[in-house]
C-alpha cells in the first residue's frame, strides 16, 4: 500500500512552540513546522490537528480509521498520563508513531514513562522538530504498519 495521507496530531501546550521554553523545544512555531513538512513532502496529503483537550485527540484517532495510512502523534504530557489515548491507539488499525521534540529520558523522572509508547509502532524523541519528518519518512519507506499491542 502506498502512503498518500498522514495525520499529525499534537497535544497540550504544543500550540505554544516557538515561545514556550525555546531552549527545550526550539524557536519554530507549530505552524512553521507543519508548513515545512508540507513543503518537504509535497506529494503527500498531511492533515494536522492540535488540541489541549484529551477527548479531541481521542476523537481524531478514532476518525483516522480508513482515512490515513499513518498517524504521527506528539501527545505531549498526555503521553505520561492518558490511558484513554493509549486505548484509542489500541482500538485503531492505523499505525501510530510517537514523536517528542525533547529527549524525555534527559528530563524530569515523571517524563521517563510513556503510557502510549508500547502500543505505537515506534517512538522518536530528542531530535527536535526533525522527528516529525523522520516519522513521515518511516511511513513512506514502508515501515512496519503494525505495533505489538499485546502489552
Amino acid at each position: 500500500m502506498s502512503v498518500q495521507r498522514i495525520l499529525i496530531l499534537n497535544g497540550p501546550n504544543l500550540d505554544r512552540l516557538g515561545s514556550r521554553e525555546p531552549g527545550v523545544y526550539g524557536r519554530r512555531s507549530l505552524e512553521e513546522i507543519i508548513s515545512g513538512l508540507r513543503s518537504t513532502f509535497p506529494d503527500l496529503q498531511i492533515d494536522h490537528h492540535q488540541s489541549n483537550l484529551e477527548g479531541e485527540l481521542i476523537g481524531w484517532l478514532h476518525s483516522a480509521e480508513g482515512k490515513y495510512e499513518g498517524v504521527v502523534l506528539n501527545a505531549g504530557g498526555y503521553s505520561h498520563t492518558s490511558v484513554s489515548i493509549r486505548d484509542a491507539i489500541s482500538a485503531t488499525s492505523v499505525p501510530v508513531l510517537e514523536v517528542h521534540i525533547s529527549n524525555l529520558l534527559s528530563r524530569e523522572p515523571f517524563r521517563h514513562t510513556s503510557l502510549i509508547g508500547a502500543v505505537c509502532v515506534g517512538s522518536i524523541m530528542g531530535l527536535g522538530a526533525d522527528g516529525y519528518a523522520l516519522a513521515i519518512r518511516y511511513f513512506l519507506e514502508g515501515g512496519s504498519m503494525k505495533a505489538d499491542r499485546s502489552n
